[in-house]
């Protein structure tokens, strides 16, 4: 159920937008940037319970993207409206979106909540190790280093041939770990896999194995 909006006054937009700056500057004189920032307030002046965006932030810097995502992520937090947009830019689909739906040659390949969608089709994660000691040297199912910087080494961890925990564990207790991280890799990743995969079904696999200690 889609909440009723108030309309939003021209003055809150300018605030939100902070168009301020520029809010009595000719068109032509305004940025891409600051033009895509008042088509969006624009469209925001009578409170649509939906928003439809082609590409909100095609062709703005890495400030005006992350500027435009915030307010857009923030109507629908905050404000409980609808935003649908189209991208080919997946930071867009990562920072405002819940659900996603691809599509390739006319057909829908997916539809389904963001991060479902990470888990069914990246079995990887990203392990980063800070130790004190400079390199860590692994043989472990499933895992490779990636890279080593300044004693921070990025682990890759394949799911499918083991388990996470068990990498965990055994790496706790055979490096002096001072920091860690885990993360997912990069959606564009997931995407790829996606689009290569597509008209395929996917192999079985084998449950992931556990490590000896």
């Amino acid at each position: 159920m889609i909440r009723m909006q108030q309309p939003t006054g021209s003055a809150a937009l300018i605030d939100i937008f902070e168009l301020g700056a520029f809010v009595d500057t000719p068109v032509h004189k305004l940025s891409l940037g600051q033009r895509m920032r008042c088509e969006i307030a624009a469209s925001l002046l009578h409170a649509p319970e939906v928003l439809f965006l082609d590409e909100p932030t095609i062709g703005l810097d890495v400030t005006a993207k992350a500027a435009i995502r915030d307010v857009l992520k923030a109507q629908v937090d905050n404000d409980g409206r609808t935003v649908v947009l189209t991208s080919h830019d997946t930071g867009d689909m990562e920072r405002v979106c819940e659900r996603v739906i691809l599509i390739h040659a006319g057909q829908v390949l997916r539809d389904q909540s963001l991060s479902s969608l990470r888990r069914e089709y990246m079995h990887r994660k990203q392990v980063t190790v800070h130790s004190s000691e400079p390199q860590i040297k692994l043989q472990l199912p499933g895992t490779q280093v990636r890279q080593v910087t300044d004693s921070h080494h990025l682990l890759e961890v394949d799911t499918t041939e083991v388990r996470l925990g068990s990498v965990l564990h055994t790496l706790l207790s055979r490096v002096q770990v001072l920091d860690l991280s885990i993360s997912d890799p990069p959606l564009e990743e997931v995407i790829s896999a996606i689009y290569r995969n597509a008209g395929q079904d996917a192999s079985p696999r084998p449950p992931p194995r556990e490590l000896a200690s």
